[in-house]
């Protein structure tokens, strides 16, 4: 599993991911750490990693493996720079390898040249995308400038460090005050990577733009609307950057997507089945409509359901639905389904959900369905 799926999977389920670095996995870093370095001392690794693991969460776990790795290793920081360098490739995991990085961020802040030079070459084999927020946090210019040129390497996947490394609200890591409180500070690196040729550069930069957009929405309109839009890769980013203030129906985030006019349409038919279910049940939706436009027009279309509280009130989640373009007197028909399961971040509770169709930010229409326990 890589870096950026396992993060995402931890959102959902943080307990099961934690066995990411379990015994299994703990022995076979001591293994190969042997094998690049004979003097590391396995049974210490092995033995400050296995007191009380079972207790410790994903970031815990990945926490202790940095510092009972800097137990173990013999030498100085700079020496054991060289030897994490010839360990990243013989990690198994690339969500694993984000201990070296960290081991980095604990040991490395000090030596500030070596320690990022030694982060750029390990981002490749997983990220060290939490590693250099300490350095964010300690030297904030120094290191945006780092970030910068990195803007510009021929590599991928450290493009896409220098844009997922400052996200100000990056997932599972520190906050960023500073980037927080001014996002000019790493816009030079949004704008260098806006229509950057991999997709999974780009989806880190349309992450940090929304990451933005929840403090400053109107600083991160103004800049889009100054991009290219007509360049396939900005429009790109642009929409998923946008995705939350389009969701809310801001109306100026739809006009920059080319949804600004209200929806015109006919026969609009929203059916949500079953209308009784239980948890881990599915949940269907259908849509048909028909354009009522003389001329194309671009549809954003979302559902809300309104989840139930503990207290009984309920609160609107807004999901992506399809985003069409619909020629003039075009039929439209979509079908959607839903598991109804728990998540970490979310908790089911008994009670009518509302469920809201939502077109150009324009409730077009209303179902429900009660859940049971």
């Amino acid at each position: 599993m890589n870096t950026e799926a396992a993060t995402e999977a931890a959102l959902d389920d943080p307990a099961a991911l934690k066995h990411i670095f379990d015994r299994a996995r703990l022995q076979s870093i001591a293994r190969e750490a042997t094998a690049v370095c004979p003097a590391f001392d396995a049974d210490r690794f092995l033995a400050l990693c296995h007191d009380g693991l079972d207790a410790l969460s994903l970031m815990q776990r990945l926490r202790r493996v940095s510092t009972s790795l800097h137990a173990a290793l013999p030498g100085d920081f700079r020496a054991n720079t060289e030897v994490l360098r010839q360990l990243a490739p013989r990690f198994d995991s690339s969500f694993a390898t984000l201990a070296l990085g960290d081991y980095v961020a604990l040991y490395g802040l000090d030596d500030f040249d070596l320690s990022l030079d030694t982060l750029k070459f390990l981002t490749p084999f997983g990220s060290a995308e939490f590693a250099i927020r300490a350095f964010l946090l300690r030297d904030p210019q120094r290191t945006l400038k780092t970030l910068r040129l990195w803007a510009e390497d021929p590599d991928d996947h450290v493009r896409r460090l220098a844009s997922e490394g400052s996200r100000p609200r990056l997932p599972w890591a520190a906050r960023l005050p500073v980037l927080m409180a001014d996002p000019s500070m790493a816009e030079p690196i949004l704008q260098a990577l806006r229509a950057d040729p991999s997709a999974y550069v780009r989806k880190s930069v349309a992450n940090h733009l929304n990451d933005i957009a929840k403090l400053f929405p109107d600083w991160v309109m103004e800049r889009i609307e100054a991009w290219p839009l007509d360049d396939a890769r900005c429009a790109w980013v642009a929409r998923h950057a946008l995705r939350n203030l389009i969701k809310q129906g801001d109306r100026r985030a739809l006009a920059i997507v080319g949804a600004g006019a209200a929806p015109l349409v006919a026969g609009v038919r929203f059916e949500v089945s079953p209308r009784a279910l239980r948890l881990g049940d599915t949940l269907a939706m259908q849509l048909r409509l028909q354009s009522n436009s003389a001329a194309p027009q671009r549809l954003v279309i979302d559902y809300a359901i309104h989840y139930v509280k503990a207290a009984g009130h309920a609160s609107p989640k807004v999901f992506k639905w399809k985003t069409v373009e619909l020629a003039a007197g075009q039929s439209l028909a979509l079908d959607k389904r839903q598991v109804v399961r728990d998540f970490s971040t979310r908790t089911h509770h008994p009670g009518r959900h509302a469920v809201e169709l939502m077109v150009n930010g324009q409730r077009l229409a209303q179902s429900f369905f009660d859940l049971a326990r």
